[in-house]
């Protein structure tokens, strides 16, 4: 079998292929990443000798058509997206670019050159905002809120039309937020775990009530696993965490605090994020109901080890919080009153 994963430098692209060396193997899996900010290739630097590595642009078609031409692949896992809210607030243009052209691109060039099956990973954000009651289920109308989200949801609909129009073998997965190591530090739970270890200022959004449901980063690999071996052409399935883990910002920034010993006054409320969606909740019954998936890892012993993760490994988010990201910190913060 062979394998692509698309971002699989980047978080949960990472994640997922150490997830599946393990599990699988015997497939070739080939990384293609384009190593932007958030794709580090120390990241999968243990994997190097066991994998192979492209670097790619998605939104490159010439270099996407090729390189699926040259490798003739059987699988594909397509993760490589602009992914931060912020910076689509900032500009939205690289969010089409990557999100809905390079997936556009993927899609070509998977049913010209023989892929037998395409997973393509989404998010939660493409349903908008719920209630304070209920969760999204997969036949949810899409209300994204964000260009981050809108480009999502773009995707989904390319990926799900191609499936219907030519019958290829496309799977779409929205999935809740994810934690774990080796997360880009501008996001919430691995920015405030190390700026908690540096004594600085953790900013938090508004009044910190925002409730999201939290899923560790490996019960989502083990999802996309089930999915790409057994889930049903043309589907979506929502990916969610358990009902524990549905939780406001503000106290998962206490928990952070608490385990490494700071003080909460390190808490800074600072302005909103524009249309800031209140609350996230995923329902899952289908992924369980058809492939046996639920989540495994409880928070309460998941964020712990996290940011034991990030205490133990300070080389490795110090040399990723420089350069790039530190200029979209001082941009997007400055005048949030941080």
């Amino acid at each position: 079998m062979k394998v692509a994963i698309t971002g699989g430098a980047g978080f949960i692209g990472s994640n997922l292929t150490y997830y599946l060396s393990e599990e699988r193997p015997d497939w070739k899996i080939t990384i293609l990443d384009a190593l932007t900010y958030a794709g580090n290739l120390e990241t999968i630097e243990p994997l190097l000798g066991k994998i192979n590595f492209i670097k790619l642009d998605i939104a490159d078609r010439e270099a996407v058509t090729n390189i699926f031409a040259t490798e003739k692949f059987d699988l594909v896992f397509h993760l490589a997206a602009e992914s931060h809210v912020d910076r689509s607030i900032l500009s939205g243009e690289p969010f089409v670019r990557t999100n809905v052209l390079g997936t556009q691109n993927l899609l070509d060039a998977s049913r010209a050159h023989g892929v037998g099956k395409f997973v393509h990973v989404s998010t939660d954000e493409v349903y908008g905002a719920l209630g304070p009651t209920g969760r999204f289920v997969e036949s949810t109308p899409l209300d994204p809120t964000s260009p981050y989200a809108a480009s999502k949801a773009a995707s989904d609909l390319m990926a799900l039309a191609v499936s219907k129009t030519f019958g290829f073998d496309v799977v779409v997965t929205r999935c809740t937020n994810n934690y774990g190591p080796y997360h880009f530090p501008e996001k919430f739970i691995p920015l405030f775990i190390t700026n908690a270890l540096e004594d600085k200022q953790l900013p938090l959004y508004g009044d910190g009530n925002q409730i999201r449901s939290w899923l560790h980063v490996k019960d989502h690999a083990r999802a996309l696993l089930m999915v790409a071996e057994r889930g049903r052409k043309g589907e979506v399935y929502n990916i969610g965490g358990m009902e524990e883990a549905e939780l406001p910002n503000r106290l998962v920034a206490e928990m952070i605090c608490e385990r490494l010993n700071k003080p909460k006054s390190l808490i800074k409320y600072v302005e909103d994020r524009l249309a800031h969606d209140r609350r996230y909740a995923i329902d899952y019954t289908k992924i369980n109901r058809e492939l046996g998936w639920k989540p495994e890892v409880h928070f309460q012993k998941g964020l712990p080890e996290t940011v034991e993760w990030y205490v133990n490994n300070k080389a490795w988010w110090t040399r990723v919080k420089s350069g790039a990201y530190l200029e979209f910190y001082e941009k997007n913060y400055r005048n949030r009153g941080l």
